[in-house]
């Protein structure tokens, strides 16, 4: 539980690149996450070499701190394995929010930057990785060691909970 509320979505890096046992643990924690059917449709592209770091940056508009981050994974899905566009969206966002848990927890800066539905942001940064055409990418998220502190969140708001009917 600590993990999830003390998550933040930070901007500011330190220039230590991650280990790579970290990488593969924030891929573990992806790919723990459920999938529509099990189909497991998602693909994640690691991006630690700095240029990609910052052409990635230049094609997305809320992307700047890329330039500051060590390391980024696009979350991606295969569009023929889980033609379900819906789908594909949300097994992809729930493999992006276990990155994010498990960064918090490994005290690793993450923030999640949206790629899809937006098509011009998905062509973008489809093409700086080389995507094949069946790969679409859904999120972005820049990771780093924190160069900046945020409290922990505090986002119960009562008045959204309906409880058997609205």
């Amino acid at each position: 539980m600590k993990s999830i509320f003390k998550r933040r979505s930070i901007r500011k890096f330190k220039s230590e690149p991650l280990q790579e046992e970290e990488i593969s643990l924030l891929l573990k924690a992806a790919m723990a996450a459920p999938t529509a059917n099990n189909l497991r449709e998602w693909h994640f592209v690691v991006i630690d070499k700095r240029e990609l770091l910052d052409e990635l940056a230049n094609v997305h508009p809320y992307a700047k701190m890329l330039k500051t981050a060590t390391a980024a994974i696009a979350v991606c899905g295969d569009t023929v394995v889980q033609p379900t566009i819906g789908y594909v969206a949300v097994d992809c966002a729930a493999a992006t929010q276990n990155i994010l848990l498990a960064a918090t927890k490994l005290k690793i800066g993450s923030v999640w930057l949206g790629v899809y539905p937006r098509e011009q942001r998905m062509k973008d940064i489809a093409s700086v990785l080389g995507l094949p055409d069946q790969i679409i990418p859904v999120s972005l998220i820049a990771l780093g060691y924190p160069d900046e502190q945020k409290p922990a969140n505090d986002n119960w708001f009562a008045e959204k909970i309906h409880f058997n009917k609205w």
